[in-house]
């Protein structure tokens, strides 16, 4: 199993959005608690978090655009869950929500977490959602360290 491992990382004064699709519902909500779980152990305050939900993957750009076009936020995180079905509109949605969140984050320079679980079967999605791979765990973790590591590199010059 390929994961990441974190060392200790310190999110405190970061404010951090946090945007999770409804569809797929209780493996979504199992990744947004596992997602506020380690931003709260990175010591980001509870305060500094705002959680949106949307209808589903597809929705998550929109809401980001506009959470980074606020300016108030370091980071943000979007959650969601595409299962293959009988037709390839699953990658459809996967590439348009792929591409829309890259593309936010290049225009604005604001980190966005792509914590999509994109699967063919509903046994891998709860793999990832709710197994030993807490993927909902690792975006959050993933937000916390891309801050840190970009704020590192602007102020050494690099």
């Amino acid at each position: 199993m390929k994961s990441n491992q974190f060392t200790a990382l310190d999110g405190s004064g970061l404010r951090i959005a946090v945007i999770a699709a409804r569809f797929n519902q209780a493996l979504t909500d199992a990744m947004l608690a596992d997602c506020l779980a380690a931003l709260a152990d990175a010591n980001v305050a509870a305060q500094d978090i705002v959680t949106l939900r949307v209808p589903g993957s597809f929705e998550l750009p929109v809401a980001a655009a506009m959470c980074a076009d606020d300016e108030g936020y370091d980071a943000i995180i979007c959650l969601g869950l595409i299962i293959k079905g009988d037709t390839r509109h699953d990658h459809y949605i996967a590439d348009a929500v792929a591409n829309g969140l890259t593309n936010i984050s290049i225009r604005t320079h604001i980190p966005v977490i792509f914590g999509v679980l994109t699967t063919e079967n509903l046994g891998q999605a709860e793999a990832r959602a709710l197994g030993g791979q807490k993927k909902g765990w690792e975006a959050g973790k993933s937000a916390i360290e891309i801050v840190r590591t970009l704020r590192a590199t602007t102020s050494t010059g690099e």
